[in-house]
């Protein structure tokens, strides 16, 4: 499924997101009107995705680099599909 505005938003977000100069998670509920939680879930499955890879090849190698490096941090458990 190709990437919608949402989607973009929080890899441009994840890409951008230093020069806020605020609190990440203060900067994630401001700029995109999300839960801190349910952001990192939306990106770790764009992670996976073809199409977030295309859009930012080298952001999305860099932040599977940083969670591969991490196992431990992923929780195992079913992802909530909400849309």
């Amino acid at each position: 499924m190709p990437l919608d505005d949402r989607d973009r938003a929080i890899l441009d977000f994840e890409a951008e997101w230093r020069r806020h100069g605020a609190a990440k998670e203060e900067a994630i509920r401001t700029d995109l009107s999300l839960a801190p939680a349910r952001y990192y879930q939306l990106l770790d499955r764009l992670l996976e995705t073809a199409d977030a890879q295309e859009y930012d090849p080298m952001l999305v190698k860099r932040l599977r680099r940083r969670r591969d490096a991490h196992p431990q941090a992923r929780v195992p458990g079913p992802l909530v599909q909400e849309r």
